[in-house]
């Protein structure tokens, strides 16, 4: 028995070590190794590593004498803030991370490790794509995984962190996740290279320009969160996670807070303007209401017109949809109802309560978004809050006007509890547009257009441009004080604690794409 363990540990050493050179070169390039991406990620000393022996099978292309213990992914699980996580780290160091068949396999069981076992699943990538040399075992490999992140999707959180190459191919896994977190300077994620662009479009694009942190945070919306560090993007995985439950059949963890519930903000009282056309910060609001003023915000680059993230009321973890009147007067257009609807189908697939602030002048008209497609992406959007079960919150801090008003978690497509501050303003059109049409004829027949305009607007805004005809008709559920929003959205939370709500049997619903 010695023997054999002398033998094993000889073995163990070898999967252990790694190339010096190459571990070397990594590090030169600013990037930490697989293992020690794994030691900043999980609690210290939890990770317990499979498959560390497996090899890959290739005989071909001068492979048949170059196997390495691992080939090029680690693979296991381990505990953050004491739960359990399932993880991969691909070896950029091994065969540049590439993807074989044995690759390939390793992912796939613990994929189907974490889904039978209801534990989050993180997938770290930095990766030159599919083995060559394996052709189409290693496309196979690549099949098997998507397969394993569909299935597994609405079942277990999946998180994916871009921390080198991830191109052709292997970008559908990720994109298939949850949640994407990219690092600037180290992160990249195309289907085809700036070489096959060029060749093909004759445009002359940098790997940052094409793929880059950046344009995937900012313009494609292909990744969630962006950080400066690898150690900076672990560590907001690690944050993210104390949002979310294990898997679909749990709640989201409680956090003890010492905010008081029934704190009140005199501030509330003076966020939102009185002139209707002036613009103001909606994280003022959520930062003034929320547990400690912390809101981890999901896409903060990506469609800035609309908020979406996680925070905690009383305790509770939320899911958090709110217009951004600092950025394009909060209107909804295709990228920002893109957004929202699917944060709020992640929020309703794992239980998490979705808290709305409206303040939404309508979807954004012209030829371009009608052209880009506003009527289906606006659909998405819609769909999403009808179709989501879960305890849904929603407060009126200024405009609802139109379409948008139904769209933003309105009573109709069952609001939970719809709240509206005095100085909401819930009709179809603003003011100004509403006189236009209503009263065309009237103004261009007066004497002084301009101030008939003016007199005809002031009559509107002062019967329609409130709350409280929808209050009377049951759509809002009471106007509050601004300064009591804290408390009565926690006080809605814990009453709906046990809602149940279902929808008809169906195999799955045909969200417009």
């Amino acid at each position: 028995m010695r023997d054999k363990l002398a033998e094993l540990e000889a073995r163990s050493a070898e999967a252990l070590r790694g190339d010096p050179e190459r571990l070397a070169r990594q590090h030169a390039r600013g990037k930490l190794s697989a293992r020690e991406r794994l030691d900043v990620l999980l609690d210290e000393g939890s990770f317990v590593e499979l498959d560390r022996f497996v090899e890959h099978r290739c005989t071909d292309f001068g492979l048949a004498d170059r196997r390495i213990p691992g080939d090029g992914v680690i693979t296991g699980y381990g505990r953050i803030d004491g739960r359990t996580v399932y993880v991969f780290s691909q070896d950029f160091t091994v065969f540049g991370g590439s993807l074989s068949e044995a690759h390939a396999g390793k992912i796939v069981k613990i994929l189907d490790l974490a889904t039978r076992n209801g534990a989050p699943i993180i997938g770290i990538n930095d990766s030159g794509g599919a083995r060559i040399q394996e052709g189409v075992a290693s496309l196979g490999g690549y099949a098997d995984i998507f397969l394993r992140n569909t299935l597994a999707s609405g079942v277990i959180p999946q998180l994916s962190a871009i921390l080198g190459p991830c191109s052709g191919g292997a970008v559908y896994s990720p994109a298939i996740t949850d949640f994407v977190f990219v690092v600037d300077g180290l992160s990249y994620m195309f289907v085809t290279g700036p070489g096959v662009v060029k060749t093909v479009t004759h445009e002359d694009v940098t790997f940052d320009e094409l793929g880059g942190a950046s344009v995937h945070a900012g313009r494609s919306g292909v990744a969630h969160f962006r950080s400066a560090t690898e150690i900076e993007a672990l560590g907001m995985i690690r944050r993210l996670l104390g949002y979310l439950p294990s898997h679909n059949q749990e709640n989201p963890p409680w956090r003890e807070t010492s905010d008081p519930v029934d704190r009140a903000d005199e501030a509330l009282l003076d966020i939102v303007p009185d002139d209707p056309k002036l613009p103001y910060d909606m994280l003022d609001i959520i930062g003034r209401i929320v547990d400690e003023g912390t809101f981890l915000q999901v896409h903060a680059d990506f469609a800035r017109n609309i908020l979406t993230g996680f925070a905690r009321l009383g305790g509770h973890a939320v899911g958090v949809i709110a217009n951004q009147p600092a950025v394009l007067a909060g209107v909804l257009d295709s990228d920002a109802s893109i957004k929202a609807a699917r944060f709020v189908r992640f929020c309703d697939a794992f239980n998490v309560p979705l808290v709305t602030f409206e303040d939404v002048p309508g979807f954004l008209p012209g030829v371009r978004e009608e052209h880009r497609g506003i009527i289906r992406n606006g659909a998405k959007l819609l769909f999403a809050y009808c179709e989501a079960t879960v305890p849904k919150l929603t407060v009126i801090t200024r405009k609802a006007y139109g379409g948008a008003y139904d769209v933003m978690s309105s009573k109709h497509i069952r609001g939970d509890l719809n709240l509206a501050w005095p100085s909401a303003e819930i009709a179809v059109m603003g003011a100004k547009g509403a006189v236009e049409v209503l009263f065309r004829r009237e103004i261009a027949a007066a004497g002084d257009p301009a101030a008939r305009t003016a007199e005809l607007e002031a009559g509107f805004r002062a019967k329609f441009a409130h709350p409280y005809l929808a209050a009377m008709r049951g759509f809002i559920d009471d106007v509050i004080d601004p300064r009591h929003t804290r408390r009565r959205l926690v006080s809605g939370l814990e009453t709906m604690a046990e809602k149940r709500d279902s929808n008809p049997p169906k195999k799955h619903a045909n969200i417009p794409l």
